[in-house]
């Protein structure tokens, strides 16, 4: 029985995955297979290659799923006769980073890739990936440091108003009084005028 690791995938285990699934897809085979191989290569569970495919593998390797499905009913079109040379094999292994890195050989202008340029490609794919994540993320953050903001200063704006209230009530009343004392000391005023 293989040790169940706990520790956390890194790319090139993502990557090991994503080729072996894929090739499985292509192959006719199930992705329970794949998971197996891939544990025994990783010293990792089955379950857990399942995890981590369908979690997190899967959705960056959309394209390439959809490439292999139909390359699955392509080979399943051909005549059982045909030779099954290894050039062949190989040719069919690559061709899903292909597809996928047709528009990176555009930029570079190469007439046939590598390995190399797929690893590269892939890697840098991840990265933009996580930025855009990571963007995401610092974004949401702001989000919510803005809205608790809103709400502590709607708070503040009606607590204000109440006072403005208040104040609009006292100033008023300060008024009232000095009107009653106007009167009462104007009519005083008049009193004594009369007086004398």
């Amino acid at each position: 029985m293989s040790i169940a690791r706990q520790d956390a995938w890194t790319q090139d285990e993502d990557l090991l995955l994503a080729e072996i699934v894929l090739r499985h897809i292509r192959d006719g085979s199930t992705q329970l297979k794949a998971f197996e191989e891939t544990g025994r290569q990783l010293s990792r569970t089955a379950a857990a290659c399942g995890f981590r495919w369908n979690s997190y593998v899967r959705k960056q390797f959309i394209s390439g799923i959809e490439l292999a499905k139909k390359q699955r009913k392509e080979l399943k079109k051909q005549k059982p006769a045909q030779p099954q040379d290894e050039d062949l094999h190989v040719q069919m292994d690559i061709e899903v980073p292909v597809q996928v890195l047709e528009e990176y050989n555009k930029d570079k202008g190469a007439e046939g890739i590598n390995i190399k340029d797929i690893i590269d490609y892939l890697i840098n794919l991840d990265q933009q990936s996580n930025t855009s994540s990571e963007q995401e993320n610092r974004y949401i953050l702001e989000i919510e440091a803005l809205e608790r903001e809103n709400v502590k200063l709607k708070h503040e704006i009606q607590v204000l108003e109440g006072q403005l209230v208040s104040v609009k009530e006292n100033y008023y009343n300060l008024l009232k009084i000095m009107d009653r004392a106007r009167n009462i000391f104007g009519h005083e005023e008049k009193n004594q005028k009369v007086k004398l």
